[in-house]
């Protein structure tokens, strides 16, 4: 069967500068466009998957093998910091240090709060796999530090971390109601989430700052359905993580410009200040030593008394 009748075609005249007057171009019936929206679509989804792989996978990996393992102390430290305490909370009297050292709850006092903080971030839930919750935290600060380096990754991790724990605070405060922010005063004896929002916000803070939209997907997409499908504290506070990471990450690299003190600057010449008969250097001009006449002075004396054509 000919192809002319299965595939109905219009044909145009144009016209080239240059080239021969006339030229058939064949287009396929239906929208104009359509094929070749999805070629684009097609190639920017193959340019953004390619990108986010360099990003996110590629050049961590690359500072790894510069570094060495080294660049993981963080992963390593907050890894073994969870099994620790893991191990510890398996009896009663561990159980008790561990809560007492790292458990964060919104019925405490804030300044006991802000001192436990730093030290719930290796403090798991119990109630978790522990080995699934440990991987993603030597994923998600192997990459930090790879990528961000340590004090970024530390600021960020604590500031996700702490940012939570004081929303969880204030929807207590506020109590039911309040258009479904506010929680029951019972939620205040719950433990925070411990690392799981570090994990989250440090996740969050690379797709972010990485343009990695697939990574940013899981993460938000994952904790907006935990929040929808299990409402509780943890989610409540993982969704806080998400948000003060995509925060941090927007603000990165917009700091305050503060103008250049002018009290170091050479003061400007007037121009009436330069006398008539001289000119003004020109500051792009070599630097030429001056010549000692006194000097060449000698040294002529001094081939002239010698005989010497060299001094």
């Amino acid at each position: 069967m000919d192809l002319d009748s299965r595939f109905p075609a219009r044909w145009t005249v144009t016209a080239r500068p240059g080239g021969p007057s006339a030229k058939g171009e064949r287009h396929v019936a239906g929208e104009p466009g359509a094929w070749g929206l999805l070629v684009r679509a097609a190639r920017f989804t193959g340019r953004t998957l390619r990108g986010e792989w360099h990003a996110v996978v590629v050049d961590p990996v690359r500072r790894l093998a510069h570094r060495g393992l080294s660049g993981l102390l963080l992963a390593f430290v907050a890894a073994s910091g969870v099994i620790l305490f893991h191990d510890l909370a398996q009896h009663p009297a561990g159980a008790t240090w561990v809560r007492r050292l790292g458990g964060v709850t919104a019925d405490l006092p804030l300044w006991l709060s802000l001192l436990r903080t730093p030290v719930s971030l290796y403090v798991p839930a119990l109630d978790l796999p522990v080995w699934a919750g440990i991987t993603q935290l030597f994923l998600a600060f192997a990459l930090a530090e790879l990528v961000l380096g340590r004090a970024r990754t530390l600021a960020v991790a604590y500031a996700t971390t702490l940012a939570g724990t004081l929303t969880a605070r204030l929807m207590i405060a506020l109590g039911p109601g309040w258009w479904g922010f506010g929680l029951p005063a019972d939620c205040g004896t719950v433990l925070d989430t411990g690392p799981s929002a570090a994990v989250v916000g440090l996740f969050t803070y690379l797709a972010v700052v990485r343009r990695a939209p697939v990574v940013f997907t899981l993460t938000g997409g994952s904790m907006v359905w935990e929040s929808l499908a299990v409402p509780n504290l943890a989610g409540r506070e993982h969704l806080v993580a998400v948000s003060a990471a995509i925060a941090l990450a927007l603000l990165r690299g917009r700091r305050l410009r503060l103008p250049r003190a002018r009290g170091h600057r050479p003061a400007p010449v007037p121009a009436a200040a330069i006398s008539p008969g001289l000119s003004a250097p020109d500051p792009r001009a070599p630097a030429v030593p001056p010549t000692d006449p006194t000097r060449a002075r000698q040294c002529d004396g001094f081939r002239t008394s010698t005989g010497a054509r060299t001094p």
